[in-house]
């Protein structure tokens, strides 16, 4: 027997009003319009507390996880080792491991920019925001959004990865939800460090039907 279905709750997301050097109201992720941003944008970031949602939301979304699915939870920093490359400012690191060997496992590590990035399955690192500087201009509660839909979208089996041999070794994924999709294409394995290149091979060599949805927690059952 299994639980009723648990569906995911956003949590509340309060942020201050933000304000350029004039005092105007910055309306981020559309703050610059047809004429796209100033070259003084680039590489300068600034209000980075706009992105303090990609942190409540993560938190969210474990909680989430480990409540609707049957998966197990562990935390350490040396967790961000999952990560395809080393990254600075780690101040937490977070595994959840759903029990069924074909689904993909996600880490989430938290990072103190502040943003998220999501490692899932094998080779596959999903970061919140993507940049963060003023050019991009995004949105904190955005980027939030975009981190549930598709930490959502790996529980739910909507996520694939494959990987070639011939005539080029290329990785590719695709990711799926109601929320939206996305996908790459032909990005070449000399990009990705050699050994976890091997792991992942022998991994999804196992999976005859690629990564299938989280299995549901059973009634009763203990985080």
């Amino acid at each position: 027997m299994t639980v009723p279905t648990r569906p995911y709750v956003r949590p509340a997301i309060s942020l201050p009003v933000f304000h350029d050097a004039s005092g105007a109201v910055i309306d981020y992720g559309n703050r610059w319009g047809i004429a796209g941003p100033p070259e003084d944008s680039y590489s300068v970031t600034s209000n980075l507390e706009r992105f303090a949602p990609v942190h409540t939301s993560a938190d969210a979304l474990i909680n989430h996880l480990t409540t609707r699915y049957d998966a197990v939870v562990d935390e350490s920093v040396s967790y961000a080792a999952d990560l395809l490359n080393e990254q600075e400012g780690v101040t937490r690191a977070v595994r959840v491991t759903p029990t069924s060997a074909d689904a993909a496992g996600i880490t989430f590590v938290f990072t103190a920019f502040p943003g998220v990035i999501v490692h899932a399955g094998v080779l596959q690192d999903l970061r919140f925001p993507d940049c963060g500087c003023d050019a991009c201009d995004e949105s904190g509660v955005y980027q939030a959004e975009e981190l549930e839909w598709q930490v959502l979208a790996v529980a739910a089996g909507g996520f694939r990865e494959t990987m070639t041999s011939r005539p080029r070794a290329k990785y590719a994924m695709d990711l799926k939800y109601p929320g939206g999709s996305i996908g790459s294409h032909g990005r070449s394995l000399s990009e990705y460090p050699t050994a976890r290149v091997r792991a992942a091979r022998e991994t999804l060599k196992g999976l005859a039907d690629g990564w299938q949805p989280w299995p549901e927690r059973a009634a009763g059952g203990v985080t």
